[in-house]
C-alpha cells in the first residue's frame, strides 16, 4: 500500500456508526481494518463492542477513543511479555488521547453528552464526528508509523 486517504477514512466511519451498522469503537476498527489491514482478524471488530457510550453504557471514557486504541494497540502493541513494544503503543495512545482532548477537552461521555438524549439527533450527529475525527486520526498515526503516505 502506497497512500490511504484519511478524509475516505474518516467519513466510511462515520457512516457506519451514522447508519447504524457499528457503534463508534467497532466503526473506527472495521474501518482501519479494511484499509490498513484487510486480514486483521473480524474479532477484532468484536473486542470493540464493549466500548460504546463510555464503555457499555456507563458514560465513562469515548467510545471512539477506545477504538482507536484497540486499532493503534493491533498494530503496535504487543503479544509477549517483557517486549517493549508497549512503549510505543502507550506514546502513541497517548498522543491519539492528547489530540482528542486538546480538540473537546475531555474524554468523558457523559461530559460530551450532556444535555443530549442519547440517541437524539444532535447526540448521533456529535458521536459520528466523533468517529471520524478518531478514525483519521488514528489512521494518520498508523500511516505516519508505518511510512505509508496519505492524502
Amino acid at each position: 500500500m502506497d497512500k490511504v486517504n484519511l478524509r475516505a477514512i474518516g467519513e466510511e466511519a462515520e457512516e457506519l456508526y451514522r447508519n447504524g451498522s457499528y457503534y463508534c469503537s467497532e466503526a473506527i476498527i472495521a474501518t482501519i481494518r479494511k484499509y490498513f489491514d484487510p486480514d486483521m482478524p473480524e474479532q477484532a471488530i468484536a473486542m470493540g463492542s464493549g466500548f460504546p457510550v463510555g464503555i457499555g453504557g456507563s458514560l465513562c471514557s469515548c467510545g471512539a477513543v477506545s477504538g482507536g486504541v484497540i486499532v493503534l494497540g493491533y498494530f503496535f502493541g504487543r503479544v509477549s511479555p517483557g517486549d517493549a513494544k508497549v512503549a510505543q503503543a502507550m506514546a502513541l495512545s497517548k498522543e491519539l488521547h492528547d489530540s482528542f482532548k486538546g480538540n473537546h477537552r475531555v474524554l468523558c461521555c457523559k461530559t460530551l453528552t450532556k444535555g443530549m438524549e442519547l440517541g437524539s439527533e444532535k447526540h448521533m450527529e456529535q458521536c459520528a464526528a466523533f468517529t471520524g475525527e478518531v478514525a483519521m486520526k488514528a489512521a494518520e498515526i498508523i500511516a505516519r508509523e508505518l511510512d505509508i503516505g496519505t492524502e
